[in-house]
């Protein structure tokens, strides 16, 4: 098996090529824009243009719409109910609270440091035997 190398294109060609694919998938979209505009007109009762396309020619976009604070308080407290219900009917435990962490004492720890010590001074004791 051969590998094969290509020539590299020049930028200026390669953008223009670019550019004319683009100009053919534009007037391809624009050509199927049609077709639907049409089909949508046959159909009757729906507008030819897209709604997308409504928004962006700088028609005023419609409001966008919001919910009430005593609106979104009922659908929560409406959500748990349903949550209380389901897991009423399944028989869901309740998550345990995570025992507290246990916390060491100063004593402790110096205990520990003390016994840490002790094993690295033996260990370099040991390491220095080694060597000489």
């Amino acid at each position: 098996m051969g590998i094969i190398k290509l020539m590299p294109r020049l930028p200026k060609q390669d953008t223009e090529l670019l550019e004319a694919a683009l100009i053919g998938f534009e007037h391809k979209r624009d050509e199927v824009e049609r077709k639907i505009a049409e089909l949508r007109s046959r159909i009757g009762g729906q507008s030819a243009a897209r709604p997308a396309a409504a928004g962006a020619s700088g028609a005023p976009a419609a409001a966008k719409r919001t919910m009430s604070a005593a609106a979104r308080r009922r659908i929560a407290l409406a959500q748990k109910k349903r949550w209380a219900a389901y897991k009423a009917e399944h028989g869901v435990k309740p998550v345990a609270p995570k025992p507290q962490k246990r916390v060491i004492s100063a004593a402790g720890r110096a205990r520990i440091a003390a016994a840490t010590k002790k094993r690295w001074a033996a260990y370099r004791k040991a390491h220095e035997a080694k060597a000489s």
